[in-house]
């Protein structure tokens, strides 16, 4: 006989939804079915770290949902210089242990500035997520570019 009830999703899904989502809020143009804040995806002792020899200095070390959403918008607009900035999340690697799931992917990301130049970066994203009640938010946030290149000029 089939099952009438819901089954909640799994704490690994949601941890997929929440990186997809900060993906999604990091794009320019934003998509437009994306809405909220960047901080409200982070728990209150969560930690961003740009790991590596290009993303230790450039990035650093952040602490607390605020203070991640600040240093993130820094780099979009009103105040970065993409025009157009896209994130696409390659398949990872989960591990839940009880309220906790930990996760590895690559990231690729493209991005056109307003000197006209373009680039691609491959990143290794090693994300630690815990469920707090009904949410489940990012409490580690580790990422280290792997790869760079240049693209060629925008065709008009």
């Amino acid at each position: 006989m089939p099952s009438t009830g819901t089954v909640a999703p799994s704490n690994d899904h949601l941890a997929h939804e929440v990186l997809t989502r900060y993906l999604e809020l990091c794009d320019v143009p934003r998509p437009s079915h994306v809405s909220g804040s960047l901080a409200e995806l982070f728990t209150p002792d969560a930690v961003w770290e740009g790991v590596g020899p290009l993303y230790t200095a450039k990035f650093g070390r952040t602490m607390g949902p605020t203070a991640i959403e600040a240093m993130l918008s820094a780099h979009l607009p009103p105040n970065g210089d993409y025009l157009a900035n896209v994130h696409l999340l390659h398949p990872g690697t989960t591990y839940a242990d009880g309220a906790e799931v930990r996760g590895r992917w690559l990231m690729q990301q493209l991005s056109r500035y307003a000197s006209g130049t373009a680039e691609v970066v491959v990143a290794r994203l090693e994300v630690t997520f815990r469920r707090e009640g009904s949410d489940v938010r990012i409490s580690r946030f580790r990422t280290e570019r792997v790869f760079e290149a240049a693209l060629g000029a925008e065709v008009s």
